[in-house]
């Protein structure tokens, strides 16, 4: 058990994340206390075991961090891969500095030293960053936009899912509603974005294919209908879990022009789907990837998670042998965490407990993680986009790897925060990207104006009409 006492509440994000890093198996409470002379105080069990006061530094929110950094570094003996970096998006950093004509070498230099970021880490975002440029170079950031359309149903929610997904057992009853008031959201929209230019679309959940066939047919056909799709770059839907997938739902999308769908085992040992509520047959897995491929896909993706309880880098190996004879176009490699909304973040027995950060002590993430970067490498695969999450199992990231030519460009936008992102369904969150920062308040600037939808299924449907009515007034200012 780890107190940190901080004066300052400003700090105590980073002081948690720095802290639980070199610390995943600990449960570590903060307190803000104004009377405390310290900015921070890390006591395990009433002992101070690291302190960064006023006296040793100047105020700065950075040097406190490498001050925490430093001090736990040396009492654990151990490095983070990403140093202080408590951010999702490392590779932006990367991106400024390569805009700002900083070469690769002096680029590893400066991240090591100032954020304490190891070369290996550095590297990757330096190469990642020149190939999302390549990408970036065709999108239309300022009069371009991409479509997010959230499908929130699954047939049943896997316990480290931290999506505002709901299983049909419950809100099945509510999916035909659901798709009326959201094509009447598409329909809107279309008509407000005028001549903007559309790109990318991604159909993302929740599971989209637990649609039944006419349910995919009514939503793409409305898609179509309702949006000019002649410069589409990418149409993308996460068809997520095999035992959803059929033929004939294939054929549909197909027929709309989808170009890059993704099927998503997570893992191929079956002891472990059954063990995190996602009872996927393995064999169904295969079935719905040759249907696929039978059926013309030529940019299918394929999702693993490193870190599922109980799994070993052994078990990881046999999955990335089974992964590379199916011979995906794109493979993205998440590393688990714990989120607070999953059934693993809420719950306190000991299958949640091993699904922490227990594997980074013993350094088996790292060996998961290594495997599937030698298997992506093995069918000709190179890391095109990376980002990170809270409470990431052994501190590492998430990697997508891909082929030439078959690099997720809507994730890469989703990254670089370089073009409007509109989102329909329930929990969506749309940024525009406006071309000069506006004033947001207490003397800040945004060059980002962000509307979320409501989370919940049902108040969506409910509320559909205020969600078009905010979509309007945020594109005025577009």
């Amino acid at each position: 058990m780890f107190d940190i006492i901080c004066k300052d509440s400003n700090l105590t994000y980073n002081a948690y994340h720095i802290a639980k890093a070199f610390y995943p198996t600990e449960v570590i409470k903060l307190q803000v206390r104004e009377e405390a002379s310290d900015f921070v105080l890390m006591k395990k069990d009433g002992d101070v075991i690291a302190k960064v006061s006023y006296n040793e530094k100047s105020v700065l929110k950075h040097e406190i961090d490498c001050l925490l950094y430093k001090k736990l570094s040396a009492i654990t003996g151990k490095e983070l891969p990403w140093g202080i970096l408590t951010g999702v998006r490392p590779t932006k950093i990367a991106m400024e500095k390569t805009m700002a004509g900083m070469n690769k070498d002096d680029f590893v230099k400066w991240i090591g030293n100032e954020l304490f970021v190891s070369k290996e880490k550095a590297v990757l975002s330096w190469n990642i960053v020149k190939r999302e440029k390549e990408i970036l170079d065709k999108i239309d950031a300022g009069n371009g936009f991409s479509l997010y359309i959230g499908i929130p149903f699954c047939p049943t929610i896997c316990d480290y899912c931290s999506f505002g997904s709901g299983s049909l057992d419950k809100w099945g009853s509510f999916v035909d509603d659901y798709l009326r008031v959201l094509i009447k959201e598409i329909k809107a929209v279309g008509n407000l974005v005028g001549k903007k230019n559309l790109q990318t679309i991604y159909i993302g959940g929740g599971t989209p294919t637990t649609l039944s066939t006419k349910q995919l047919e009514l939503l793409s056909s409305a898609i179509e209908k309702s949006f000019k799709c002649g410069s589409l770059l990418e149409y993308t839907l996460e068809a997520g879990r095999s035992d959803t997938i059929t033929k004939e739902k294939l054929e549909v999308i197909k027929r709309h022009g989808i170009t890059r769908i993704s099927i998503n085992p997570q893992t191929m040992q079956q002891r472990t789907l059954d063990l995190v509520g996602r009872q996927t047959p393995i064999e169904s897995i295969v079935r719905a990837f040759h249907q696929a491929r039978d059926l013309g896909f030529d940019n299918i993706n394929m999702d693993l998670i490193a870190g599922l309880p109980l799994e070993t880098a052994e078990d990881m190996r046999d999955t990335l042998q089974q992964i590379m004879v199916l011979n995906p176009d794109s493979l993205t490699v998440h590393a688990l965490a714990r989120k607070r909304a999953s059934n693993y973040g809420r719950s306190n027995d000991g299958m949640a407990n091993n699904v922490t950060n227990k594997y980074s002590a013993n350094g088996e993430i790292e060996k998961m993680l290594e495997l599937s970067k030698n298997a992506a490498d093995a069918i000709k695969m190179e890391p095109y986009y990376l980002y990170r999450q809270k409470d990431i199992a052994g501190n590492f990231e998430n990697i997508g790897f891909a082929k030439i030519d078959k690099a997720g460009i809507y994730n890469i936008l989703i990254m670089e925060e370089i073009q409007s992102i509109i989102a329909l369904g329930a929990g969506a969150t749309s940024k525009i990207v406006l071309p000069k920062p506006i004033s947001v308040g207490n003397g800040k600037t945004s060059r980002y104006i962000r509307s979320t939808n409501d989370k919940s299924i049902d108040g969506y449907i409910r509320r559909v009409d205020e969600m078009i009515q905010r979509k309007e007034e945020l594109l005025c200012l577009w």
